[in-house]
Formats: C-alpha cells, sequence, structure tokens
C-alpha cells in the first residue's frame, strides 16, 4: 500500500469580522508570508547596513523600491507570460484587487529594475548597484522559501503524480485528480531556506570585501537551475504548456541563468585583477 501524505490546511489564518460596514476581511498565510517576507528582511538589511557602515535612513527607502517594484514586476510578468489576452484588454486588472497570479521571472525583472533605479541615487554611499543587488539577494532566497511555503498553503502550483511516500494529496485542490503528488512547493520553500543560509554565510564571512556581483550570481543560477528542475515535477500551469516541450517557467529561467553564470564570472574577475593588482611591485 502506498504512503502519502494528506494536506487539508486551510489557506485562510483567519478572518477579521465587518467593521463600520467594511469587510469582512480574510488574513490569508499566503499575503501573510508574503509580507513577512518583506518584514524581516528588512530587519537583515538593517543588520547588513548597520555592519557595513552603510545609512539606516536609506533602509525606508530601498524596501518601498522593493516591494512596488516586487509586486508590480510579479504582476506584470504574470499577465505577459501566461495571459497576455488580459493584460492588453484589461490592464487595471494588474493594480487591481484580488492579487491572483504573480510570476517569479517578472518579480525578478521588477526587483533588478527597482535596484537599478534606487542605486542610481545612492552611489555616493557606495551603494553601487552589484552592491545591494548581492545583499539584496540574501533576503530575496528568504523571501521565495516564504512564498513558496505560501503556495503550499494556498494548495497552488502543485506537482505531478508520484508514489513516493512523502507525497500530498492536496484535499483543497479542484483542478486536479487529489492523488499523491510531488510537494513542489515544498521543495522549493527548502532549497530556497538552504540558500539564504549558505549567502548569509557567505556574507557574514567576506562582508564588505564580497567581490560584487558574486552573491547575486549565485543567487539567480541556484533558484533558477532548480526551477528548471523543478518543473519536470510539477503540472503545467496554463493549457498552452501542454504542447510545448518546456514550459514556459523552464523557457524564462535560462537567460535568468546564463545573467547569473555572467554575474559569477564577472566578479570572479574582477576579484583576480584586485588581488593582482594590490601585490607588491604590481600596484599601480
Amino acid at each position: 500500500m502506498t504512503a502519502y501524505i494528506i494536506w487539508n490546511a486551510s489557506p485562510e489564518l483567519f478572518t477579521i469580522p465587518e467593521i463600520g460596514g467594511f469587510g469582512p476581511f480574510i488574513v490569508r498565510w499566503y499575503g501573510l508570508l508574503f509580507a513577512a517576507g518583506f518584514l524581516i528582511g528588512q530587519q537583515i538589511m538593517i543588520h547588513i547596513f548597520r555592519e557595513e557602515g552603510k545609512p539606516l535612513k536609506d533602509i525606508d527607502t530601498l524596501t518601498l523600491y522593493m516591494v512596488i517594484s516586487t509586486i508590480l514586476g510579479a504582476r506584470l510578468g504574470h499577465f505577459l507570460f501566461y495571459e497576455p489576452e488580459v493584460l492588453f484588454s484589461r490592464p487595471l486588472e494588474v493594480i487591481l484587487p484580488p492579487y491572483a497570479g504573480l510570476a517569479s521571472h517578472g518579480g525578478l525583472v521588477g526587483i533588478l529594475t527597482g535596484l537599478w533605479l534606487y542605486s542610481r541615487s545612492h552611489r555616493a554611499t557606495g551603494q553601487t548597484f552589484l552592491w545591494v543587488a548581492d545583499r539584496i539577494a540574501i533576503v530575496g532566497a528568504l523571501g521565495s522559501a516564504f512564498i513558496r511555503f505560501g503556495n503550499l498553503m494556498n494548495h497552488e502550483i502543485v506537482g505531478r503524480p508520484t508514489d513516493l511516500p512523502w507525497g500530498f494529496i492536496f484535499m483543497q485542490n479542484t483542478e486536479y485528480p487529489q492523488i499523491p503528488r510531488h510537494p513542489a512547493q515544498l521543495y522549493e520553500s527548502i532549497t530556497c531556506l538552504l540558500l539564504f543560509l549558505v549567502l548569509l554565510w557567505y556574507w557574514n564571512r567576506y562582508k564588505a570585501s564580497t567581490p560584487e556581483g558574486s552573491m547575486a550570481g549565485i543567487f539567480m543560477i541556484w533558484i533558477f537551475t532548480l526551477r528548471f528542475i523543478y518543473e519536470f515535477l510539477k503540472e503545467n500551469q496554463v493549457a498552452f504548456e501542454n504542447n510545448q516541450l518546456l514550459n514556459m517557467g523552464q523557457i524564462l529561467s535560462i537567460p535568468a541563468v546564463l545573467l547569473g553564470i555572467y554575474l559569477l564570472w564577472r566578479s570572479r574577475q574582477n576579484a583576480a585583477r584586485q588581488s593582482t593588482a594590490h601585490q607588491p611591485g604590481l600596484s599601480r
């Protein structure tokens, strides 16, 4: 007899009753975890800024840039990559609730754009684009772990059928037959959490001497290589993917991995040049 796990957790944490004609408001695990990623990430960034002597007053500005760019990029990415007909026929759905549909690849583009805009006015304090991107990669990995766990609580982005003993039956997902499936959301959540610990250790060891672009490169290689692999274990998100060799998540992961490889190579080249320049007799 095949062993499996019955997953029947409620996506809703609690409900705030109607007050003064407003409500009721349902607080869902996904929204709470999404917000927790930013709140905890902000505290980690405060620690990083303090350790590296950057102005703490910039944290609120950076957080605002990240919140707006992440949500807007993820929303635009969802409609552009998965529902382009909605984007062009009903564009207001991008910014109007309910915010159902967030694409991680769109979120990445949004974050990189937000970091570029932020760094333009903060270079004087040493907050270059790659410096900030490296530090955001640390909290981005933690936020990704929270979001994927939120997907698990929502019974969404389910895996393909499996006979492995840790297969989940998603009782509240009626889109697919309720049979044991890969908990792909949990796979991603765990590996993102592991990446967070690796990057935090890496930064803690090198801090200001961290080669610029190295942590951002590691982040993109790790996240999107595993995303490419995990997609083989997931059900396709939209019907048009059923006739493709690779689904949209895999196609979009390829340039992200290539960009990560470039950043890591560039950081190693720069580190090697700096090391050579500081050798006795070779400095200029």
